[in-house]
């Protein structure tokens, strides 16, 4: 049965069951129906994994793969950022390597960007063959360590550390796997995972935490725990000029973004005490182009008394613009802080950066 297209501004709506009515319903009935071959599909690729019939590869340096069970944003970025820097911080000379979803051939995508902006002294390779990339980093780049952006579904590596990353306002993908829902992959995939993180931790209530962690326990009982919140660190321009995100704190702001996870993005923007007049969502990884733009001056000609206009570093880095119409565009730049398991996390990653010195 085919599936009709659905707009993504509305799909989460659909598949959290927000959308009510008829139709949404049959829709979700025609989404549960096409579920099940790709649930198939995914146990079956599994399946062979784990038996053997299908080669992992290992490379001659440690590999950390930082993950997640669910499409669309759950922080990834933020984190990857933070355990680069600290890597770079103890003179690990540490690689990216992404699959580059989204980017144009031989481009960089928005993700690839950002964490170049963030992160000059840090290589990324993008390649859908990681095994591929990781013997590029390792013989042309003389790398030390490597880190898997977005890697827990590419298993035909060897990861010495599998991170997987859960969105405390999302967790579990509405209880489906794609496309009736946001799973990748079944929960019992949990049990591959090294350490989990619950990230935006801040943004749900203490018991609804335990909940979240209680699930976790029945597929991977054993697996260390961590939360962390996302801190906004700074406002920058297209040209790399920061400033602190207080300097606009009780200012009336125009907000716009494309990424998985709008809701964060609010939550940052709230955090930050900005008066935020009216946002504007797109889709996750969009490519502005100059019909964007325009749409975007427009708007902020039918508000008055705007002060700034603010995106997110992703925006940011695609748009390439310093300001829409009179108004200056800052992106909001995102950063880490764990709230619990530092430790855990610390005694799992020091191992690491011992066996990658002993790399030369």
């Amino acid at each position: 049965m085919a599936v009709p297209m659905i707009r993504a501004s509305t799909f989460a709506d659909l598949v959290s069951g927000r959308k009510r009515g008829i139709g949404a319903a049959l829709l979700r009935c025609m989404l549960r129906i096409s579920e099940v071959p790709y649930g198939l599909a995914v146990r079956w690729r599994n399946r062979r994994f784990d038996r053997g019939k299908r080669e992992i590869h290992q490379v001659e340096r440690p590999v950390i793969s930082v993950g997640n069970l669910t499409v669309g944003g759950t922080g990834k970025t933020p984190l990857v950022a933070h355990l680069a820097r600290w890597f770079r911080d103890e003179d690990v000379r540490v690689t990216l390597i992404s699959r580059g979803y989204g980017a144009e051939y031989g481009a960089m995508n928005d993700e690839a960007l950002e964490l170049e902006r963030r992160l000059p002294d840090v290589p990324h390779l993008q390649n859908p063959d990681r095994v591929e990339a990781a013997r590029v980093a390792i013989d042309e780049l003389a790398c030390q360590l490597i880190l898997l952006d977005d890697g827990f579904q590419h298993r035909r590596i060897y990861r010495d550390l599998d991170i997987v990353l859960i969105d405390a306002t999302a967790p579990f993908g509405y209880g489906h796997l794609l496309p009736r829902g946001l799973l990748r992959e079944p929960l019992s995939g949990l049990n591959r995972a090294d350490v989990v993180i619950l990230s935006r931790a801040d943004m749900v209530a203490p018991d609804r935490r335990a909940e979240i962690r209680q699930r976790v326990e029945r597929y991977a009982p054993d697996v260390p725990w961590v939360e962390l919140a996302h801190r906004p660190q700074s406002l920058v321009s297209a040209g790399g000029v920061e400033r602190p995100c207080d300097e606009l704190a009780g200012k009336r702001v125009l907000a716009f973004s494309g990424i998985g996870n709008p809701t964060g993005f609010a939550h940052s923007l709230e955090t930050c005490r900005y008066e935020v007049v009216d946002t504007r969502s797109f889709p996750d990884h969009h490519a502005y182009d100059r019909e964007d733009v325009d749409s975007l001056i427009q708007w902020t000609g039918d508000h008055s008394d705007i002060d700034a206009i603010v995106c997110t570093a992703k925006d940011m880095v695609k748009i390439g613009v310093d300001q829409l119409g009179s108004l200056p565009l800052h992106a909001l730049t995102i950063g880490v802080e764990i709230l619990r398991g530092g430790e855990a996390l610390d005694d799992l990653v020091e191992p690491l950066l011992t066996k990658a010195r002993a790399a030369g």
